[in-house]
């Protein structure tokens, strides 16, 4: 598929969303569309899987299939391979095609079916190896909330606009080399992030942000086994590291819940299978899901600055994840409890990147003691890499990456980019955005580990030691133009200059004045 069929099919998707503006509130449509899109997506994926098991039967055209021993072998199969069964009448097609039929002999009050079929799209899970991908799956989709409608037929009228608008769009699935419709996906969750204010955080990070924090991990490597994020929002960084490398496992924890359901649904749109992926819904700090695993890359874009328990619990003393450090991160700050939680999950020969304010880099106290065992007793910071201000949905805050890695030699320099002046962006409406070859030039100085004038240093271990461990990028990177040097001599000349050219000027005036018989103004 052309990227302008590509641009087509997202267009349509937002297409739709747009025609609930005014009637729902963001936050609402936003579950209620991806929601459905979803089940379109596992419809027709069950619809294609049936019919290529189908091949060489009597009937071939699975939504016509009525024998019970065929539904219960294509429901045994198909959920070996993908997980759910859908039977016949549950398809999408069928259920937008009901709610387009109203007559006197057929109602077109599709609410009550809808819910059976979503519901029932879980249960077929149960028992079975996809159980927790599959289990609540579709819980923000509350059919019966008023947010769509104060009436039932009022909430059955917006519910079958969007499955008849949903109806008409082809999303190709039989393009098995294309990931078209996981990306339009991804353009959604985009634009919902893009209005969705300060909660935005909590489910995107920018593409192109992404993009530089999974080249990074990959550098080098043409496939990896396993990458990890403990705050995986939709899972956007997980999937786009599997756009530089092959991924054998994604694992992930998401502490929102309607977000994680928004993960869970992201990789199965994306055709990860079911048993490669494994996301979490808890919070990561307090009761971490993949603690005894070790991942070859770990991506995250954590809350900034964010509170937790710290030292309010003296357990987290005692965690294998803090304890070697002597302090814990501030109980206000947890930027350094997500680090060193990221750090203990990474494996010998992997790479992390993650996204921190720049406070990180060189606040005091507790924080101070933790970046300094960090760098001068285990060596693993690798690169500090300071990004624009105002890139980020929700926040202006100027934010940078920090990349750490186990198996640095002894006596490994650690690189510098500032790539937060203005020649390094372009501003579209309110955000700062960064273009492609910002990314490149971003990635390349950092594979290269290149030293360029004021943009990029590589700076020894000696050199952290006397800044004490501040991190602070000016320090060693200068991005200070000189000013153009002046000459007090012929500054001085031009100040008498101007000195006679005033007096001559009140001589002048003087002399109006007194032809005018007033009183001079000096």
């Amino acid at each position: 598929m052309s990227e302008d069929q590509k641009r087509v099919l997202e267009q349509q998707l937002w297409g739709i969303a747009n025609l609930l503006r005014g009637k729902i509130s963001a936050d609402d449509y936003r579950d209620y569309i991806l929601g459905f899109i979803f089940y379109k997506y596992l419809s027709e994926k069950q619809y294609l899987y049936a019919n290529d098991l189908l091949e060489g039967e009597e009937v071939t055209d699975y939504a016509k299939v009525t024998d019970k021993e065929t539904l219960q072998a294509i429901e045994e199969e198909s959920l070996l391979k993908l997980g759910y069964f859908l039977k016949p009448t549950e398809l999408f097609s069928v259920v937008a095609a009901k709610g387009n039929a109203n007559t006197e002999v057929q109602s077109n009050y599709i609410i009550d079916d809808l819910k059976a079929v979503l519901n029932h799209i879980e249960l077929s899970t149960m028992g079975t190896e996809s159980e927790d991908d599959f289990n609540a799956l579709f819980e923000d989709l509350d059919l019966n909330s008023t947010k769509i409608g104060r009436t039932p037929e009022a909430r059955n009228t917006i519910i079958v606009q969007i499955l008849n608008h949903l109806d008409q769009i082809d999303f190709k699935l039989k393009d098995i080399d294309s990931d078209v419709l996981g990306d339009a996906y991804e353009y959604l969750i985009a634009k919902f992030a893009a209005g969705a204010g300060k909660s935005a955080g909590e489910f995107y990070t920018p593409q192109q942000v992404s993009k530089i924090l999974a080249q990074i991990v990959t550098t080098g490597k043409t496939k990896i086994k396993s990458v990890y994020d403990p705050t995986c929002g939709s899972g956007s960084l997980l999937l786009r590291v599997a756009k530089e490398v092959e991924v054998s496992e994604f694992y992930g924890q998401e502490q929102n819940r309607t977000t994680y359901n928004l993960a869970r649904m992201n990789m199965i749109l994306h055709d990860v299978h079911f048993r490669e992926f494994d996301i979490k819904h808890e919070d990561t700090l307090e009761h971490p899901k993949h603690i005894d695993l070790r991942f070859e890359a770990v991506v995250a874009n954590p809350p900034f600055s964010a509170h937790w328990k710290g030292d309010a619990s003296p357990l987290f003393s005692t965690d294998e994840r803090f304890s070697q450090y002597g302090k814990l991160a501030p109980k206000t700050k947890a930027d350094y409890a997500f680090l060193l939680h990221m750090v203990h999950q990474l494996a010998d020969n992997g790479i992390m990147a993650t996204v921190v304010p720049h406070g990180v880099l060189f606040r005091g106290a507790a924080e101070g003691v933790i970046r300094e065992y960090l760098i001068k007793e285990l060596n693993y910071l690798d690169a500090v890499i300071g990004l624009p201000a105002n890139i980020f949905y929700g926040t202006s805050i100027p934010t940078c990456i920090m990349v750490f890695k186990k198996c640095r030699e002894k006596d490994d320099s650690i690189l510098f980019i500032d790539a937060s002046g203005d020649e390094n962006f372009v501003k579209e409406g309110n955000q700062n955005v960064l273009r492609h070859q910002d990314v490149e030039k971003i990635i390349a100085t950092y594979r290269n580990r290149t030293a360029i004038d004021k943009y990029s240093y590589v700076a020894t271990l000696d050199e952290l030691k006397e800044n004490d461990y501040n991190l602070n990028i000016p320090r060693y990177v200068y991005t200070f133009e000189e000013e153009d040097s002046i000459d007090l001599n012929q500054v001085a000349t031009e100040l008498v200059s101007l000195a006679t050219d005033l007096k001559a000027n009140e001589t002048t005036i003087a002399d109006y004045c007194n032809q005018l018989n007033i009183k001079t103004p000096f």
